[in-house]
């Protein structure tokens, strides 16, 4: 069977993140949006078998900006391309919404997202340092052309 990606509610979101062992800083419906605050945002969420199995939130930075800022995808079905349908999915919105750019912060302790985000033309825009080069923060940048 295959995943479904839809947009999604926050609930939802931070339902699927509850389960992901990677995020150490615990969420809430409320920190969520006292993040985005009154924004424009999209929340993104993966389905296999009925199951959400991954999700994605970004919202505006500026009228020409989108950041994609929070994202992850369940242990038991990594590997199997969900987070690569949320990222294809995320860009078309963004595209359609007439965002010029689309802007992404990670980790070097993540792997896998930074291969994913090299691997679909994401250039590292910056390095913030750290003591421990793992926690190094990696600043990525897209170019969205839009289509007309």
């Amino acid at each position: 069977m295959s995943i479904i990606i839809r947009e999604g509610s926050l609930q939802e979101a931070l339902s699927v993140m509850l389960e992901i062992a990677e995020f150490e800083k615990q969420q809430s419906i409320d920190s969520f949006m006292t993040r985005i605050g009154d924004k424009k945002h999209l929340v993104l969420v993966a389905e296999k078998k009925g199951r959400l199995v991954g999700f994605k939130i970004g919202y505006e930075q500026d009228s020409q900006t989108f950041y994609s800022w929070l994202g992850g995808v369940s242990a038991l079905v990594r590997g199997q391309g969900v987070a690569q349908q949320l990222l294809i999915e995320q860009e078309r919105w963004v595209a359609k919404e007439r965002y010029c750019w689309l802007t992404v912060k990670s980790r070097n302790q993540y792997p896998s997202m930074l291969r994913l985000l090299l691997r679909n033309s994401y250039w590292i825009e910056k390095c913030e340092a750290t003591l421990n080069p793992l926690q190094n923060r990696l600043y990525f940048r897209k170019s969205i052309l839009i289509e007309n």
